[in-house]
């Protein structure tokens, strides 16, 4: 159904409502001519009384709805700019301008619904009252000139014809009307009041607009008057208009040369400003929740600004340089494992991924990167409102993926995820969701992730026997202290040796003089072992005695992707702290059991990369002193906070120092440098030095793909 002017913009009273009310008021002023000039005319009689009511009451209520429009309109905007101007020191006057605001915001809509219900209405209804009364005309000349009938019978057919079709417009503008007055009465319901910001800004990824809405702006000139102007963030520029026929006025040309901070330094409320190098301006939300989300918005561009750039500038460098031989094949391979369509192909493969993970439609080009599933767009839309603590979606074939997040995603896949998020479907006799089904989609995944009421909830309330707790407990804690008592480098090699005695890598004998040797990759780049090689868990309980927690801390340990995707479906803390292991967390236990691919699934899902142990260790220090460049590099890509130090008072930089550790020196030393950068030129929430991204960049295809890169260390360190 197409309706002349839509509800939900209307509650936006965007520039696009305003354009359209304009056209439709003009078109009915022209009906309403027309309709009077037959109405006066004498040789039309026979239809006067049908159309009468038509033009006195139907037209009639429409000029009254736009009078009571065009007056809560007026009243909207004095309370906008009343609201706007009040001072922030003056708490009666604000909290009265806000009272007033909200009031008269609540009014608008109610009379905003109404009109635009009458013009839908009105539009519907006029081309059946019309034909209708043009069909009573036919028909009364048709039995007036009773002589002229031979002349008149040719037209029966058409006539005939006509009916018809007066029917099925009767029918069909009968349920247009239905369903307009049914989607005004549900949006008339609906609660604005909690999160009025919604209706106030509007997304439109399909023609670039990251976001936009209404903004006051203050002038340039000397009285520094505030305007209110609708603007958006559309080609990486920052625009606004007054009207939205007016072409856009650029404020930002290039939004990788600003920055965007909050003004708490005047007046006026909820202010924030853009600066770039030749200017600054200075800008007013409605409220605070609108400025938080302005300022993230601008955040988010600039970033992906500078992404968008770096890309094109990698490309620009391969069409240049054609005699690089093996290097320009090495980039090629990379580049050809980022690009979507590979992502697409590789995740695809994976058992149950050739589906939608919650509705069954073929070809999924969507995915929820911390659930480890494939989605069809329809359930992918659905999955983003249930926000990012539930679900983070990606594109599959339209967003680049990281190395450690393809390999995420090949670790799990839809048939196991689904065995342990569907596990009492069938004992429910509930039926999946069909594609199409957009409302039984949304109850079915909100029951499925947010309140999990298919989990198998089995008892995990019952703790391991005393006896074997303390013996678990007793042989960590032996071998964390009797690594603590060594030097950097030595405590590097006994880690080593002790994940290698513990069959995580495998252990390899010497053939001249019988001695154990490390293995060419050890556990901190032999990320995807087959299950065989994995660490034996005879030495933990069956998961089902322990609390979900504990089930994750240990399956982070052996790498086990698919029983830590359960402990999270059962509710475990993702930064649970194991107080009889130095509050260890499981993400500390991922570093511990050198997986990548299990620190990256932790991080998804929430996991803190600054929780540090009872040492003052957090998983940088712990993926430092083993010398898994890895998980360093992952680290500091994830916000770790380098600068923390352990209860020796070493950060992780003076552990590499020491440990002289050359790849994760220089990265911890590349990653300092750029944060001071970015601070000395006031660049917060940027991504930094297109060099810094571009070897971090390296460093996290080589730990993925050519982990025997970075073993550089781990070989030389064999030879003392």
């Amino acid at each position: 159904m197409k309706m002349t002017v839509d509800f939900e913009e209307c509650l936006k009273d965007s520039p696009r409502f305003r354009a359209a009310l304009e056209e439709v008021e003009g078109d009915v002023a022209e009906l309403e001519l027309k309709l009077d000039k037959i109405l006066f005319d004498q040789t039309q009689r026979s239809i006067k009384a049908q159309l009468q009511n038509f033009v006195k009451e139907d037209l009639r209520k429409f000029k009254d709805a736009k009078k009571q429009f065009e007056k809560v309109s007026e009243e909207k905007e004095n309370a906008l700019v009343k609201n706007a101007q009040v001072q922030r020191n003056k708490q009666h006057e604000v909290e009265e301008a806000t009272n007033i605001l909200t009031a008269t915001r609540k009014c608008f809509r109610h009379i905003a619904l109404d009109y635009v219900l009458q013009i839908n209405v009105l539009q519907s209804k006029r081309r059946s009252e019309i034909l209708k009364s043009m069909l009573s005309f036919m028909y009364a000349h048709l039995a007036f000139f009773h002589q002229g009938y031979d002349l008149f019978s040719e037209l029966g057919p058409y006539m005939k014809d006509l009916g018809a079709q007066l029917d099925r417009l009767v029918v069909d503008a009968a349920k247009e009307k239905r369903e307009m007055e049914q989607k005004h009465s549900t949006i008339q319901q609906k609660d604005f009041s909690s999160d009025d910001s919604k209706l106030e800004y509007n997304v439109d990824a399909a023609n670039g607009i990251v976001m936009e809405g209404y903004l006051f702006k203050r002038a340039s000139n000397a009285f520094k008057t505030w305007n209110r102007r609708w603007f958006s963030i559309q080609n990486n520029q920052l625009v606004y208009q007054k009207k939205f026929k007016d072409n856009p006025t650029v404020v930002v040309e290039d939004l990788r040369l600003c920055t965007v901070k909050h003004c708490e330094d005047i007046e006026r409320r909820f202010c924030f400003e853009v600066v770039s190098p030749t200017k600054s301006c200075m800008l007013q939300a409605d409220s605070e929740k609108l400025r938080q989300a302005w300022i993230k918005a601008v955040q988010t561009s600039i970033a992906t600004a500078y992404r968008e750039k770096g890309d094109e500038s990698e490309k620009l460098d391969k069409k240049s340089s054609p005699s690089t031989g093996s290097l320009d094949s090495a980039n090629e391979s990379k580049d050809k494992l980022l690009k979507g369509e590979s992502a697409l192909q590789r995740v695809q493969c994976i058992p149950g991924n050739a589906s939608c993970c919650d509705c069954g439609l073929a070809d999924p080009r969507w995915a929820s990167i911390n659930l480890g599933i494939t989605l069809c767009i329809e359930c992918s839309g659905i999955h983003r409102s249930l926000g990012v603590h539930f679900s983070k979606v990606r594109s599959l074939t339209l967003d680049t993926w990281e190395p450690e997040l393809l390999k995420l995603m090949c670790e799990l896949g839809n048939d196991v995820i689904n065995r342990v998020y569907e596990a009492k479907v069938e004992k429910m006799g509930i039926k999946k969701p069909q594609p199409g089904q957009r409302q039984e989609k949304e109850a079915y995944i909100r029951a499925k992730y947010v309140e999990r009421k298919f989990v198998d909830k089995y008892s995990m309330s019952s703790s391991p026997p005393e006896q074997e707790k303390k013996i678990i407990s007793k042989s960590c804690e032996e071998k964390r202290l009797s690594i603590s008592k060594l030097g950097p480098g030595d405590q590097l090699r006994a880690s080593l040796q002790s994940s290698v005695k513990s069959n995580d890598s495998g252990i390899q004998q010497s053939s001249d003089d019988g001695r154990e040797s490390l293995p060419s990759t050890v556990s901190a780049n032999s990320l995807y072992e087959p299950e065989g090689e994995r660490q034996d868990s005879s030495v933990f309980l069956d998961s089902k005695h322990l609390n979900p927690g504990l089930q994750l801390y240990r399956a982070s340990y052996e790498k086990n992707l698919p029983k830590m995707a359960e402990a999270l479906a059962h509710g475990a803390d993702v930064n649970w702290a194991n107080s009889e292991e130095n509050k260890a967390t499981p993400l500390i236990q991922a570093v511990l059991g050198g997986s990548l691919v299990t620190c990256e699934f932790l991080l998804q899902n929430g996991a803190n990369v600054n929780q540090r142990d009872v040492q003052g260790r957090g998983p940088l220090h712990h993926a430092t002193v083993l010398g898994h460049t890895g998980q360093v590099c992952l680290f500091l890509k994830r916000g770790a906070n380098q600068h923390a130090t352990d209860e020796e008072g070493k950060d992780p930089l003076s552990i590499a120092v020491e440990a002289a550790n050359a790849d994760i020196v220089t990265l911890l030393r590349l990653a300092r440098m750029n944060e001071e950068m970015r601070e000395s030129e006031g660049l917060y929430g940027q991504p930094g030095d297109e060099t810094y991204q571009d070897i971090f960049r390296d460093f996290s295809q080589m730990a993925s793909n050519n982990p025997e890169k970075l073993n550089r260390f781990q070989q030389d360190s064999q030879k003392f």
